[in-house]
């Protein structure tokens, strides 16, 4: 195998195209800790911690669930089922990026290093979840929620407010669509014996737990521009996040699960990039 086919196979194991998920929110609280102006050192080694967390995450996650990813139709293609990956360098990978990861944070601040268990615990911990809890769309919520407050730390070295307003509208976002996604594995889910709420509430009764998820994370998402004193560019962008939001569900159809993966990534991937350029953009123009 080439090095490109190695590394080719490395970044599919994590989705590494899914960190357009968190990492536009981190650097949306970076940059407004900073007023606008985030020093490039201090972004790079956010930057680095984000990937390093998210990558530990992933093949943590992969890991601990080759066996069930290797039962279920859905995913016994992914790397470690299918061979394309071995155990053994999925491990690697894993104390690569938690090496890189707690390197990274030791280079922003005392705060940010000391909290760096802590956040790895909260990240990893939700593969376990779904063996025993229909709450796990919540807790897949809080590792990405932890990516703004992380980033405030690394700017400010100290809690603050709006980076908790939006960590929670995080949480509850990424919960929401979670709900959604597992729409995907209902049939087996059941089977496993594993939990999520479409196990616990049926399609149509998760369908509108998600709802009011996204609900609650609109909200939040408002009233950090509102803590953070951001002024009309920011409202925009989150009246255009609601409005993503509100499509996404009229989009999706309980006994139409072949639109849930073009809803899970696509409009989900423009929700966080387009509500960060927003920001970006309230902080250069208004301040």
């Amino acid at each position: 195998m080439s090095a490109f086919e190695r590394l080719k196979n490395y970044l599919g194991l994590v989705r590494f195209s899914h960190t357009v998920f968190a990492l536009p929110f981190a650097f949306m609280s970076a940059f407004t800790a900073a007023g606008g102006a985030l020093p490039l050192d201090v972004a790079g080694w956010i930057l680095l911690c984000m990937v390093g967390a998210r990558t530990s995450a992933m093949t943590f996650n992969r890991l601990v669930d080759a066996r069930i990813d290797a039962q279920n139709p859905r995913t016994r293609d992914r790397h470690i089922p299918a061979g394309k990956v071995s155990r053994m360098e999925a491990m690697g990978l894993f104390l690569v990026s938690v090496a890189a990861f707690f390197y990274g944070a030791w280079r922003l601040n005392p705060l940010a290093f000391a909290l760096a268990p802590a956040a790895l615990l909260i990240v990893c911990g939700y593969s376990f979840f779904k063996r025993f809890s229909a709450l796990c769309h919540l807790v897949l919520g809080l590792a990405l929620g932890v990516a703004p407050i992380g980033a405030w730390i690394a700017v400010r070295g100290r809690f603050d407010a709006p980076p908790l307003i939006l960590a929670a509208g995080v949480l509850l976002w990424v919960a929401g669509f979670d709900v959604i996604y597992a729409l995907l594995d209902e049939e087996f889910d059941r089977k496993m014996g594993l939990h999520s709420l479409v196990v616990a509430l049926g399609r149509l009764g998760a369908l509108r737990a998600a709802f009011l998820l996204h609900a609650g994370s609109i909200a939040f998402i408002f009233a950090f521009g509102a803590s953070a004193g951001l002024g009309w560019v920011y409202n925009a962008g989150a009246a255009c996040f609601a409005a993503l939001i509100v499509f996404e569900h009229f989009y999706v159809r309980p006994d139409d699960v072949g639109r849930i993966n073009i809803a899970f990534f696509n409009v989900n991937g423009a929700i966080s990039i387009g509500l960060f350029c927003f920001t970006l953009l309230d902080l250069v123009l208004i301040h």
